[in-house]
């Protein structure tokens, strides 16, 4: 559901100044969404991600931190808000941040009838335009991952790109170890 917020494009301080009353929403464009509640099967998902990324860490105490709910300014007219994201311990939010002071290396999206389209498209390009080293969209219409990632820091774009279906399994170079059956993560 997209929000005329006025006959001009939002910015990201307007956008901060306005969403105190909207904890669901995003700036897109200049454009403020406000997200519809999550269906139980996408809560799922992220929840299990987020259990399977916790039991990896236990063995790894320097995997990093996965985390969700924090804001993403990219510039002045987006805001994104992903449903996980992962950054190494030195990029830590400290416990009362709530916003990125640069994007997390790793953003994971998983569809939404409100975002989906955004997510594909106007995201997925400003992710790439900020220097997010991958983004996972987890299209739960169809049971498939993708995987846009860059295949070393040099690289200025998404040079590799992924399709993973139920029968592979889901891993990332950012969290050596971690992986995920795609089988099992598509049942909850």
């Amino acid at each position: 559901m997209a929000l005329a917020a006025r006959d001009h494009n939002m910015t990201a301080v307007e956008f901060f100044a306005t969403t105190d009353e909207l904890p669901r929403a995003q700036l897109i464009d200049g454009e403020l969404i406000v997200v519809d509640s999550p269906a139980a099967r996408h809560n799922r998902i992220i929840f299990e991600l987020a259990y399977r990324f916790r039991r990896h860490s236990e063995s790894h105490p320097d995997a990093g931190e996965l985390g969700a709910g924090a804001d993403v300014p990219l510039d002045e007219q987006n805001v994104y808000v992903p449903d996980l994201w992962w950054v190494p311990d030195d990029q830590r939010l400290a416990s009362e941040e709530s916003r990125f002071p640069v994007p997390p290396p790793l953003v994971v999206e998983v569809r939404s009838p409100s975002t989906w389209r955004y997510d594909i498209g106007t995201k997925l390009r400003h992710y790439e335009s900020s220097g997010v080293a991958e983004v996972w969209l987890i299209d739960t219409a169809a049971d498939v991952v993708l995987i846009y990632r860059r295949s070393d820091s040099d690289a200025t774009t998404f040079d590799v790109a992924l399709e993973l279906t139920v029968d592979d399994t889901l891993t990332t170079p950012l969290v050596p170890g971690w992986d995920v059956d795609l089988r099992a993560l598509f049942s909850c």
